[in-house]
């Protein structure tokens, strides 16, 4: 027997519940917890694809967390709006073993001239792992005056 995605178990509990919409979903709090209930119960049969172990409390926290990432991304749950992060790169460094350590050093410190030591040490950093935008500027967009500067 194969496994149901993640994606598709959250896209059908929620059509299960709130039923077959064009416009975005926005469940109830008794049919998020509806909605949970099924995900759950898939996880601990095995019916749905799960890559770590969680104990109970683990598991309900996080099909919440599943329910509302898939809310926001599944364009057939969100209106058919593509998804773009609330704040792009907010997680720049998360990965980072220095900047981990740096952070971690960070937070065991009280002293103001220490924190501003440490924490120029975290931004130069981040500023060498983050990745470099590349920006199209469209020259024939711009005013005649401006043309020179692009």
């Amino acid at each position: 027997m194969t496994k149901m995605t993640q994606k598709e178990a959250v896209f059908s509990a929620v059509t299960n519940v709130c039923g077959t919409s064009d416009e975005a979903y926005n469940p109830t709090p008794e049919q998020r917890k509806q909605v949970n209930a099924i995900l759950f119960a898939g996880f601990q049969a095995e019916q749905i694809e799960l890559d770590k172990v969680y104990d109970e409390s683990g598991l309900k926290s996080y099909v919440s967390g599943l329910q509302s990432n898939w809310l926001r991304k599944d364009q057939r749950l969100n209106g058919g709006v593509k998804y773009s992060a609330k704040n792009p790169g907010s997680r720049a460094g998360s990965t980072d073993p220095q900047v981990k350590a740096m952070r971690a050093l960070l937070s065991t410190k009280t002293d103001a001239g220490e924190i501003a030591e440490i924490q120029e040490f975290i931004d130069r950093r981040l500023a060498e792992i983050k990745p470099a935008k590349t920006v199209t500027i469209n020259v024939d967009d711009l005013p005649e005056s401006l043309k020179h500067l692009a």
